[in-house]
């Protein structure tokens, strides 16, 4: 079990993303503080004074983030700071430093991606995360969405399945925190099987899932809070429908698990949800 600040181990260190520190944040975090969105270079001014981050990238963020507004994935002023103080470039690898801030999904290696801003953006603020939730993430991958979710509440929870990509992940947390991004000692990791939650951390109030099945796990569904939310993609290889679950008790200790689709129809494409459940009965 990997958890937070729980070690450095020289093999995730030697996996980390084969670049220097791209910045050293100067002030403590601040829950209070929002960079302002009025203009790219007011933005800009603010990151480099207040998170010591490269202006470039900055740039860049900005620029996403008008992309992100514009085509409806991005609509929740909390969300949008969320977004706006995660430096996507320190998720992605080396080759891909380039792009950290291009719309798609792009590879992090062990056969997996880090998911597009788009889809981050909009999964999370499908979820209308609350300063004092708890949250889970299926699938901590690069570690950008819990990164992301990290700076809406203070109790984030994440499970990979992938033994060396969990080490590296969690070392690029662990160097983040050292260099000043706290925000990140809020994030819980561990290396298991996330189709069965994580029910001593439990329950939740969101879920959210970054890789595809074709159905919706009943051990995650179980351990939701009544009223409770998921976002997750569902179906087939290569063809999913992002959902929106929503837990609706029903009085007599049973609930009702009602569906939405987030794209409206839009087909989607996440890497597949592995581990040992093939066979498990479907809810």
């Amino acid at each position: 079990m990997l958890n937070r600040r729980s070690f450095v181990m020289g093999a995730a260190l030697a996996a980390l993303p084969l670049r220097g520190a791209l910045a050293n944040v100067p002030t403590p975090y601040d829950w209070g503080a929002s960079p302002p969105t009025a203009s790219r270079q007011a933005f800009v001014d603010w990151m480099v004074k207040n998170r010591g981050e490269d202006a470039n990238f900055l740039g860049q963020r900005y620029d996403r983030y008008l992309k992100l507004v514009a085509g409806k994935d991005l609509w929740d002023a909390d969300t949008t700071r969320a977004y706006l103080m995660t430096p996507r470039e320190e998720f992605v690898t080396h080759d891909n430093l380039a792009r950290a801030y291009e719309g798609h999904f792009l590879t992090i290696g062990f056969g997996v991606t880090i998911t597009g801003p788009h889809s981050v953006c909009r999964m999370t603020d499908t979820l209308a995360i609350k300063r004092d939730d708890r949250v889970l993430e299926i699938g901590t991958g690069s570690g950008y969405q819990s990164a992301v979710l990290s700076n809406l509440t203070p109790n984030v929870f994440s499970i990979e399945i992938i033994p060396p990509l969990a080490q590296r992940t969690r070392a690029i947390y662990d160097s983040l925190i050292a260099r000043g991004y706290s925000e990140y000692g809020a994030i819980t990791t561990k290396n298991a099987d996330g189709y069965y939650g994580w029910p001593e951390h439990g329950p939740f109030d969101k879920i959210i899932v970054t890789c595809g099945i074709d159905h919706v796990p009943p051990p995650l569904l179980q351990q939701m809070k009544p009223d409770g939310i998921m976002v997750i993609p569902v179906g087939p290889p290569g063809a999913q429908h992002v959902l929106k679950v929503l837990k609706k008790p029903n009085g007599d200790g049973s609930f009702t698990a009602a569906r939405s689709d987030i794209y409206y129809g839009q087909i989607q494409n996440f890497v597949p949800f592995t581990g040992g459940h093939q066979g498990v009965s479907a809810l």
